[in-house]
């Protein structure tokens, strides 16, 4: 049950980023399952990849190719060609042949992702017979068709868009995300699309794109798994009639920057709202830190504990597994009479202990809401993180335990 996460919103259309859909029948026959992207000759693409050993064929094809030109990002849901050795590097290769072929394009302006069973070979055959119904349905107002045709165990489609005015032209940042499960970046078990039709040099557009992931898609955490097949791809076509962007300064670039940031920001939460299993939103905030990394390390250590999750499921307010996370989380040297645990706008933990404000019932209250803010005082420093998470309810595990069937 997704959480606080409604219908798609409008998805603008970006001048020179087409999208196209069609069924390859991969997992289940007639699903909508292969999606076609075309990229306007002269764009530029960049983006940021799983960090998993792992990492699936297509992402290593992907990370040999993308510095070049590019014209198509191919992508196939049910089968992640992950864990496939050379076969699976063989088969991705083939599949953008297969598009370069019917495009006229150079295979390598052909980029390949997949999401879905890891282990399994890739049915290219069936993907090749895709293609061309893909092709044929290409359009640049198709975001919509497309959020849908890359889902997996997601319930809800996820895209998010803004437009912005500069010197008289409209300019528009769309995209889209799938990712329900096995998320926990740098990446998650996620693919993002994000075009923009401003024309951006490459070394601005792949530091924008980390920038923006490292605040988005790398603060979120369902399940502290890291997925084989993660990618985010940034995509500037160009076709505003607007000077090129080449350095991270000015007005332009400021205002792109923003819009940017808000649709990672709202495609990546979508991630969370949509978790397997998911009934809770949760925030989690730690502030006072003597590091960014030791504010992540807190943060995360009380996203991924089973213990505060399933506390979070059952609106349980166990504040104790809370304070138990932060103490484990390795922070050095760590004063615990300096910290402070505000649950919502509750206070729970006051200078190491139960805060004598503190009720039963306040704390009961805010657990019941479906978003949940944690929020921990440090008390070390200045830095200061905010990563987005979920509970772990019965649903979660049933999903997983059937994920094959």
């Amino acid at each position: 049950m997704a959480v606080g996460l409604g219908p798609l919103p409008t998805l603008h259309p970006v001048p020179g980023f087409e999208l196209g859909i069609a069924s390859a029948g991969i997992k289940r026959p007639g699903r909508k399952d292969v999606v076609v992207m075309r990229c306007v000759e002269g764009s530029r693409v960049a983006g940021v990849t799983t960090t998993n050993a792992f990492c699936a064929a297509p992402v290593i094809v992907t990370r040999e190719r993308v510095a070049g030109e590019v014209r198509y990002l191919l992508t196939n849901t049910g089968n992640a060609n992950a864990g496939t050795g050379p076969d699976g590097l063989a088969n991705a290769r083939r599949t953008c042949a297969a598009l370069a072929a019917l495009t006229g394009v150079d295979e390598t302006a052909v980029l390949p992702f997949s999401t879905g069973v890891i282990g399994e070979p890739l049915p290219v055959e069936k993907i090749e017979g895709a293609l061309q119904a893909a092709l044929d349905d290409l359009d640049e107002d198709h975001w919509a068709e497309a959020a849908t045709g890359i889902m997996t165990t997601d319930t809800l489609p996820k895209g998010a868009s803004r437009q912005f005015q500069h010197d008289g032209v409209t300019v528009t940042v769309t995209g889209i995300s799938k990712g329900a499960g096995m998320i926990r970046p740098n990446m998650a078990t996620m693919l993002g699309y994000i075009a923009t039709d401003a024309k951006v040099a490459r070394e601005v557009l792949q530091d924008l794109v980390r920038d923006a992931a490292n605040k988005s898609f790398n603060r979120i955490t369902i399940d502290g798994d890291t997925s084989t097949n993660d990618c985010c791809m940034l995509i500037a076509t160009g076709q505003a009639a607007l000077p090129e962007i080449t350095s991270a300064a000015g007005e332009l670039f400021g205002k792109l920057k923003q819009a940017v940031l808000e649709v990672f920001m709202e495609v990546a939460q979508a991630i969370v709202r949509d978790g397997e299993g998911a009934t809770k939103f949760v925030t989690v905030q730690v502030n006072g830190g003597g590091t960014h990394q030791e504010c992540l390390d807190v943060a995360y250590a009380v996203a991924h504990s089973p213990l505060i999750k399933t506390a979070l499921f059952a609106s349980d307010p166990n504040w104790g597994r809370i304070l138990a996370a932060v103490g484990y989380a390795g922070v050095p040297n760590l004063d615990v009479s300096l910290i402070d645990v505000f649950l919502g706008e509750v206070c729970i933990a006051s200078q190491g202990g139960r805060a004598a404000s503190y009720t039963e019932a306040q704390g009961a209250a805010v657990m019941a809401r479906e978003e949940i803010s944690i929020r921990i005082e440090l008390g070390r420093g200045e830095c200061s993180e905010t990563i987005w998470t979920t509970d772990l309810s019965h649903e979660y595990v049933k999903i997983n335990a059937e994920y094959r069937t």
